[in-house]
């Protein structure tokens, strides 16, 4: 029952162990902040510089802590961390606003952790991700949320301009799977917020994300993930929650209608529910691909990731939290108890996290971290915004 799922989550308090380790990472990041309001991750080449203050300040990782910073219940207007997050978004408007159209990409520095491993176009992706999530809490000066605005639909089209025809992204680094499965969050989260997204561009992403599961011998293409089966899982999983999501919502609510007996998700019970023939075929399929890459997922094997962590394998496990946490259920519950376990244990004495291969960066792996152990008040603030809609 949805109901007793949303208040599962609405009462779910935060254990204390894992309070206490947020707070740790949230004092560690409010120090790590640059001068200009930034925060980076630093070279693929100087993996080795685990200093915040050592390094340049990038849009990925930047756009990657405000959202670390809004999800642990900052604002721009409230909030212990709410004068970082301030100077945090302004960096980012800048970077847009000072980008010429004709340069390929959103910051002129090559190289970075995060490109070499995410892909070229992930600094942009990640900006225009932070943007919707910040354009969803109340923001009271009417200029700045303008200028916001106007700097996500900048990202966005630069976005839809790195598509590749095969429904990719192009220029994806080491594990070109996690850059599109965030390509196309980015892209839907933006379509969530109300502003104008190319409908061909996120199909053409979905059906590639599909393909890249196999529901009949439950196994993942790892060509594109690095030959490791976390990233292709957690990028499939992920790319396919909002879809298998609307399947779900769509098949309950035809029961509460009284138009089908059962709200198993089947083609028939779609279709009964009013919805066309091939769009029920779709919608079919992303869900059976999202529950069956999900339970692999959760495998203790697929858990281990590359055998020890790196960035990627935190955006990994992110991704595959934020799924499981759209579709609710007992599985989140599950997942989380394992995963926090898993971060606090890993976490290092002056609060910070970092990575053992690949994207070191204390920066980026802290506030993925965090977006981690945090993960459940998004949902908890999505419920709610639904309730006021609702209202």
């Amino acid at each position: 029952d949805t109901s007793q799922e949303q208040n599962l989550f609405i009462k779910f308090e935060t254990p204390e162990k894992v309070e206490a380790s947020i707070k740790k990472g949230l004092e560690w990041t409010g120090k790590a902040q640059a001068n200009d309001g930034g925060w980076g991750a630093g070279t693929h080449a100087r993996q080795d510089v685990l200093d915040p203050h050592a390094v340049t300040s990038d849009p990925a990782s930047t756009s990657l802590v405000a959202m670390s910073l809004l999800r642990t219940d900052n604002t721009l207007q409230k909030g212990e961390y709410s004068k970082n997050l301030k100077k945090g978004t302004e960096f980012l408007l800048k970077q847009v606003e000072n980008c010429p159209d004709n340069q390929p990409y959103l910051t002129t520095l090559t190289n970075t952790q995060p490109q070499i491993k995410l892909g070229r176009n992930i600094d942009v992706i990640l900006t225009a991700q932070f943007f919707t999530n910040i354009l969803r809490y109340d923001i009271s000066d009417a200029q700045l949320k303008k200028r916001i605005e106007k700097a996500l639909d900048k990202c966005v089209a630069r976005i839809q301009k790195g598509q590749d025809t095969d429904g990719s992204w192009k220029d994806g680094g080491w594990a070109p799977v996690l850059q599109s499965a965030l390509a196309n969050n980015a892209l839907e989260s933006a379509d969530d917020v109300g502003r104008k997204v190319d409908t061909a561009v996120l199909n053409r992403s979905r059906k590639y994300q599909s393909g890249n599961f196999d529901t009949k011998t439950n196994s993942v293409m790892t060509g594109k993930a690095a030959g490791v089966m976390l990233y292709g899982l957690s990028s499939t999983t992920r790319a396919s929650a909002k879809e298998a999501k609307k399947a779900q919502d769509l098949v309950d609510k035809a029961k509460k209608e009284g138009k089908i007996k059962d709200n198993t998700v089947t083609e028939e019970n779609l279709r009964a529910a009013g919805i066309a023939s091939p769009d029920a075929k779709e919608l079919m399929t992303a869900y059976g691909i999202n529950k069956s890459s999900q339970k692999q997922a959760l495998r203790e094997d697929v858990m281990q990731g590359f055998g020890n962590n790196g960035g990627e394998e935190f955006m990994s496990f992110l991704m595959t939290g934020e799924s499981i946490m759209m579709q609710g259920g007992n599985d989140w519950k599950k997942w989380y108890d394992m995963m926090s376990g898993k971060l606090v244990n890993i976490q290092n004495q002056d609060g910070s996290w970092n990575g053992h291969h690949c994207i070191t960066s204390p920066v980026f792996c802290t506030a993925t971290c965090l977006l981690i152990l945090s993960i459940h008040n998004d949902m908890q603030f999505s419920m709610q915004q639904h309730q006021k809609s609702n209202n």
